[in-house]
């Protein structure tokens, strides 16, 4: 038997602190600090950032900045030497969002991607959409080839794979089909979540073992986990032996449901919360991540140290402790001098 553990040697890592982490605050994060945090995710070394929802910001409100961020974003002077090389994403769950995303697009500041969320779980998929699933798939059909004319990418989510928080279990081999389906209508990519912490390990080898023998070509799916039972790296380590080579997380495992409080005043976002304390959810943290697989010799592409140093900003941003370890523990001592690698 062998004694050295398969797995990808090279990763790309996407950062969605700006539109997913945020969106979780009960606080509206300033625009100047949103755009702090995702310029530095680009100099840090990121290619695939995600910074904001183009949907009605009634509801949801921190996104009233969107069309600002975004434009403030494409003319930064501190990125303006890297942008061109950097796929922004926007979330455009709905008609309207999609159209606004168009418009952005043609006047010179929109999206390069725009991503659509389908769940297994009807019930969860209406919540979200406001849709049915089959409505919803209409729609999709409609505007895919619409937004790729622009010039933009799309990505399809499937959502509820390891369970729903509304309905319980689901079938892995639905997100599978699903996920044929994304494909079949045209979009780019695919964006396997775990939106409320479900997956156990093993069951994420098993699905991403499916999937790839599906549709082996690594560079069509991401895999997005939740920490909310505090299984995501474990979630991270299992696909890395499936042999999944894309990934998303967030800087202090922030994240989860839109809020439904921001500001002191009851919000829509996407109704009640599903669990009754909502700092129990988040996603996979970002630095915890990129340092555990800087030690597993993975090539993330990315200036370690600057993610680190981000994580910490962050944390004074949302004015409390996150949920990343690494943040404050550091790299792994290389000498007795120094900390981190040369």
């Amino acid at each position: 038997m062998s004694s050295i553990m398969k797995y990808p040697k090279k990763v790309v890592l996407g950062d969605i602190t700006v539109r997913d982490g945020f969106q979780h605050e009960e606080k509206i994060i300033p625009t100047d600090a949103k755009l702090w945090v995702a310029e530095e995710l680009i100099l840090s070394g990121y290619k695939r950032v995600e910074i904001t929802n183009f949907g009605n910001p009634k509801g949801m409100p921190q996104f009233n900045d969107a069309d600002e961020l975004m434009r403030r974003l494409r003319n930064s002077k501190k990125v303006a030497h890297l942008i061109s090389d950097v796929e922004l994403t926007c979330i455009t769950i709905r008609e309207k969002a999609v159209e606004r995303a168009i418009q952005a697009r043609r006047e010179g500041y929109g999206p390069d991607r725009i991503l659509f969320m389908v769940s297994t779980s009807e019930s969860h998929h209406r919540t979200n959409s406001g849709l049915s699933l089959d409505d919803y798939w209409k729609m999709c059909e409609k505007y895919i080839p619409i937004a790729q004319r622009e010039g933009m990418k799309v990505c399809g989510t499937v959502s509820t794979i390891w369970g729903c928080p509304i309905e319980g279990p689901t079938e892995l081999k639905k997100a599978v089909e699903f996920t044929k389906r994304w494909l079949d209508i045209g979009a780019d990519d695919i964006e396997h979540a775990d939106h409320d912490g479900s997956a156990p390990p093993n069951k994420v080898y098993e699905y991403y073992s499916m999937i790839l023998d599906a549709i082996p070509d690594t560079t069509k799916h991401i895999a997005h986990f939740h920490v909310t039972r505090g299984w995501g790296l474990a979630n991270v380590l299992a696909a890395l032996n499936a042999g999944i080579t894309h990934y998303e997380s967030t800087l202090g495992g922030i994240g989860g449901q839109p809020a439904n409080f921001v500001d002191g005043m009851p919000v829509a976002g996407t109704g009640k919360y599903y669990y009754q304390d909502p700092s129990i959810t988040g996603l996979v943290s970002t630095e915890d991540m990129v340092v555990m697989m800087d030690e597993m010799g993975i090539d993330t592409g990315l200036d370690v140290d600057r993610v680190l140093e981000t994580g910490q900003m962050v944390e004074k941003i949302v004015g409390r402790r996150l949920r990343s370890e690494c943040a404050h523990t550091g790299r792994i001592p290389k000498s007795l001098t120094g900390r981190g690698r040369s």
